[in-house]
């Protein structure tokens, strides 16, 4: 009969054992901190602390004010489940929760100064339990001959997993179980060598080997759960790592965070659809806009203080501070740490400061080593724009060299030294003005005016005020030329008369582009009208022979219908456009005038207005202006005042 009120006795004894109390008072600047050193003075893990507040901490403002926390903490007492019957829902549960895992029950046999001790551990899933001849085995080989059989008998069918006396023996001193301590690395590692025990030697218990730590003054970073295992599963005379130091660590140093990239040199390659790489568009400019973070400061941490294995502090350093690196066009924003542009522009880091720059140099040509040119500011190339490239600004563009058959816009002025050759699809646009030397089969437009030194050959240009040719060489061949205002040069038209050359002014040239447009679109849309018609026609002549129709044809018809008035409502929002772009027009104040300074040749065409004049004889120094609905020839008159200054500056 197994004796459980004695078994309930001794699981009582060992329950008050664990709700034994100590109690300490720590402090730190931080809770975790307090906390960290009960954990030292008590000897338990930080899991198993309980702690009351006695005063919050503050963490101060700007170091004013600053409070430590104070706490009163102790261990919190070890609860051991007790197993009530084999069908209770805990055990059920717990059969759920370790259905996954097999693993057969232990037992261990420690001797102590109060006796005999055993434990048992129960199995897990369908592991094997422990028996009590396997118990009574494990003592016997011990040499324990005052064994509790029935105390045996309890501890093996509760497997409650703590130790239970349950004999006694005569102890042997001599015969204990001794311990080494070493302390290695700079007091950071404590290793325990440990000797075992001899016949009725005591052997060493958690407690014990804590003791003697403690002894060796060895009180932080102590491995409980190490300990604890080498309770249960010894190894002799091999050194053991049973605690260890935590390392200082100094604060990570403040670094700058930059949203763009730093390398000027690398590139960004996209591939298309296809899988080909678009070696036009490689991203080397990075634009931002006003008040855009171009970089922000991460600040320096705080270093941690190291602690040895006997309780000393490690002093940590913390990290270094550093400023804003702050160069050209930025500033730095309310919260001190980050970076804002002034100004749209180039954004790029030169002798370790943040710019933004509103000018991008391009030294050399715009090609494949440059890639296409996209930039919120002004761009300056020093050399060329080659063929199939492009170059767009949100300020001026200024080229050294001359723009091949490429592709430029820029929402102010543009500056060509040398030259245009459009191949006639090259197509330069601009916002204001537009400069070259000279101007070959390309397509133009300015939204001010268009000033030329040597000449302008086969070309589409179209200016809002004035285009003018007045350089020693300057002459208009071929092409069609548009300004509201005026167009000047020495000479227009070829002696051959074989090249087309016209002229349009007294117009907006925006305007007539959209009439011409307007106009296309009007023709699309009755050819359209009158072929949708005549289908329409057609079936409705068949249903009136036959007095119907098939059913796909009488859906054909119904879709008809809907074309035809679709197309009505089209040609007559287009009308409505037309007229309101002729308002516009007509509402153009400018006089519109043509003029030559050497001569213009037969063939040329001049109108004004919608006024035309097809040149049939040579002028010299003439101009062309609109009177009584005629264009009359007036002796010649010089570029408007502002057009020559423009020129002028241009030369020098």
């Amino acid at each position: 009969m197994i004796d459980f009120v004695k078994l309930q006795q001794l699981m009582k004894d060992q329950l008050e054992i664990d709700r034994t109390i100590r109690i300490v008072n720590t402090e730190g600047p931080t809770l975790e901190s307090a906390l960290e050193e009960a954990s030292t003075l008590l000897n338990i893990p930080v899991r198993r602390i309980e702690y009351e507040v006695i005063e919050r901490g503050f963490g101060g403002v700007f170091g004013a004010g600053k409070k430590e926390w104070k706490i009163k903490t102790y261990a919190k007492a070890l609860m051991r489940k007790t197993k009530i019957s084999a069908d209770s829902e805990s055990v059920g549960e717990e059969a759920v929760s370790t259905a996954t895992m097999n693993s057969d029950g232990e037992m261990f046999v420690m001797l102590n100064p109060n006796g005999a001790l055993l434990k048992v551990k129960p199995p897990t899933g369908s592991g094997r339990s422990v028996t009590e001849a396997m118990a009574i085995q494990a003592l016997n080989d011990r040499n324990i001959k005052d064994i509790d059989v029935n105390m045996v008998c309890a501890v093996v069918g509760h497997a409650e997993g703590v130790y239970i006396k349950v004999g006694t023996f005569n102890r042997n001193y001599s015969h204990d179980s001794n311990l080494r301590v070493e302390v290695m690395d700079n007091d950071m590692k404590a290793f325990i060598t440990v000797e075992p025990a001899g016949v009725h030697g005591c052997d060493l218990s958690e407690e014990i080997i804590v003791d003697l730590l403690h002894k060796n003054h060895i009180v932080y970073g102590i491995k409980n759960d190490v300990i604890e295992h080498f309770v249960d599963h010894p190894v002799y005379k091999t050194p053991v790592l049973v605690a260890e130091g935590m390392k200082e660590a100094n604060g990570r140093n403040a670094y700058i965070e930059y949203k763009f990239e730093t390398n000027p040199n690398k590139m960004h390659l996209r591939e298309s659809r296809t899988g080909m790489i678009d070696f036009k568009n490689i991203q080397l400019i990075q634009n931002v806009i006003d008040n855009q973070p171009v970089a922000v400061k991460i600040p320096a941490e705080e270093g941690k203080k190291g602690r040895t294995v006997k309780g000393e502090f490690l002093p940590a350093k913390d990290g270094v501070d550093i400023s804003l690196p702050l160069g050209n066009h930025v500033h730095a924003d309310k919260d001190g740490m980050t970076i804002l542009a002034d100004i749209n522009g180039q954004v790029m880091l030169a002798n370790g400061v943040v710019n933004v720059e509103p000018v991008f140099l391009v030294q050399g040509n715009v090609c494949l080593k440059t890639g296409n040119i996209i930039f919120l500011g002004n761009v300056v190339v020093t050399g060329n724009v080659e063929d199939g490239f492009s170059v767009k600004a949100a300020g001026d563009i200024e080229v050294k060299g001359t723009v091949e058959c490429a592709e430029m816009e820029a929402e102010g002025n543009i500056s060509v030294a040398q030259g245009i050759t459009g191949k006639t699809t090259g197509h330069v646009k601009a916002g204001k003005s537009i400069w070259a030397r000279f101007i070959e089969n390309a397509i133009i437009d300015a939204g001010d005016m268009v000033v030329v030194s040597d000449g302008i050959i086969n070309s589409q240009v179209d200016a809002y005020k004035r285009i003018v040719c007045q350089g020693k060489r300057a002459r208009i061949v071929g092409g069609r030329l548009r300004a509201s205002e005026e167009i000047n040069a020495q000479v227009i038209g070829t002696s051959s008369g074989g090249t087309e050359t016209i002229c349009e002014v007294g117009i907006d040239p925006s305007i007539k582009e959209a009439l011409e447009q307007l106009a296309l679109d009007k023709e699309r849309y009755k050819k359209e009208l009158e072929n949708v018609q005549a289908e329409m026609q057609m079936l409705i002549n068949i249903k009136a022979q036959r007095k119907s129709l098939p059913e796909d044809k009488e859906f054909l018809l119904n879709e008809l219908m809907d074309q035809r008035n679709s197309l009505v409502s089209e040609l007559e929002d287009i009308d409505k456009e037309i007229e309101q772009k002729q308002e516009e027009q007509s509402a153009v104040k400018t006089r519109g005038r043509v003029s030559v300074a050497n001569k213009i040749y037969p063939g040329a065409r001049i109108v004004i207005r919608d006024v035309v004049e097809n040149i049939r004889n040579e002028y010299r120094a003439a101009t062309f202006v609109l009177e009584d609905n005629l264009i009359r020839v007036v002796k010649y008159e010089e570029p408007d005042k502002d057009a020559k200054r423009e020129f002028e500056s241009m030369n020098d």
